[in-house]
C-alpha cells in the first residue's frame, strides 16, 4: 500500500470522533492539577493550608496560558485549578476539543513544572456555554468553590494542629453550618474575615490599559502611549459584584 493511501486510511481512526465547539458558544477551559495535594503537602514542604509560593506558581502558569497563542479574556485560579475564558470567536484548531484540551493541559504542565523545578501535571476540560449569563454563573460557581475550599481547609488544618487525626479533622466539619466553622476557627485564633482575599475568592488575571509617559527624542515633546498588560488581581469582587466584573471581561472581547 502506498503511503498516501495508507495515510488516508489510517487518519480516519484519529479523526472520526473529532468534536468541535459550535460557533457562537462561549468556551471556558478548566485545568486541574493531578495529585497536587501530595505534590504540595508531601513532596514539597509548602505551608498549610495556603502558601503564597503555590499561589504564585499558579498565577505564573495562568499568565503563561494567556500568552501561548489562544485569545484568553480572563484567567481565574484557585487552589490547584485554572479557568480560562476564551474569546467567543476563538477559532484556533477549528475549535477542536481534543486540540484545545491537550495543548492547554500540556502548556500548563510544562510551565508549572519548569517554574517549580519538579513534575506537575494538569488535565483539562471545556465548558461550552450558550450565553453571557452562563459565563457569569460559571465563574460565580468556581469562586464559591474557592470560598468553600478555603473555609474547609482552614478548619481541617486547625484541627490537625490541635492533634486530631486525618479522619477526625475531615469528619468534624462535615455537616457543620458556616457560622459554626467560623466559630471553630475563632477558637483556634483565626478570624476568617481577616484572611487574605485571594485565599477566599481566588485570583484573577486579565489585560488592562497601562499608560506610559515619555519624551519624543526628536522634539522633546511629552508623549503618552497606551499598552495592554496583564494585571494580577488579588482582591476580586465577590457575590453579586462579581457578575458585572465578568461582564467587563466579556466586553474586552468586543474590543477585538
Amino acid at each position: 500500500m502506498k503511503f498516501d493511501e495508507l495515510d488516508a486510511t489510517m487518519r480516519v481512526f484519529e479523526t472520526a470522533h473529532d468534536h468541535c465547539v459550535l460557533p457562537g458558544l462561549h468556551m471556558v477551559v478548566r485545568l486541574d492539577g493531578r495529585s497536587f495535594t501530595r505534590l504540595t503537602k508531601e513532596v514539597h514542604a509548602f505551608e498549610t493550608p495556603f502558601d503564597a509560593r503555590v499561589r504564585d506558581l499558579m498565577v505564573h502558569t495562568t499568565e503563561h496560558l494567556m500568552g501561548c497563542g489562544f485569545r484568553v479574556l480572563y484567567g481565574f485560579t484557585e487552589s490547584d485549578e485554572i479557568s480560562l475564558l476564551l474569546h467567543r470567536d476563538e477559532d484556533l484548531f477549528h475549535r477542536k476539543l481534543r486540540k484545545l484540551e491537550s495543548i492547554l493541559a500540556g502548556e500548563a504542565s510544562a510551565a508549572f513544572s519548569l517554574a517549580l523545578g519538579a513534575h506537575g501535571v494538569f488535565d483539562a476540560r471545556v465548558s461550552q456555554l450558550p450565553d453571557a449569563a452562563r459565563v457569569r454563573d460559571y465563574f460565580r460557581w468556581r469562586q464559591e468553590d474557592a470560598h468553600r475550599n478555603a473555609l474547609n481547609a482552614h478548619c481541617y488544618w486547625a484541627l490537625r494542629r490541635e492533634g486530631r487525626s486525618v479522619a477526625e479533622a475531615t469528619s468534624v466539619p462535615l455537616g457543620m453550618a458556616t457560622s459554626d466553622k467560623h466559630e471553630l476557627l475563632f477558637r483556634h485564633g483565626v478570624n476568617y474575615d481577616d484572611l487574605p482575599a485571594w485565599q477566599k475568592r481566588g485570583v484573577g488575571v486579565y489585560a488592562t490599559d497601562v499608560v506610559k509617559e515619555g519624551l519624543d527624542p526628536r522634539t522633546g515633546t511629552p508623549t503618552r502611549t497606551t499598552r495592554r498588560r496583564l494585571h494580577v488581581d488579588l482582591d476580586l469582587p465577590y457575590g453579586d459584584a462579581y457578575g458585572p466584573f465578568i461582564d467587563a471581561r466579556l466586553a474586552d472581547g468586543d474590543r477585538g
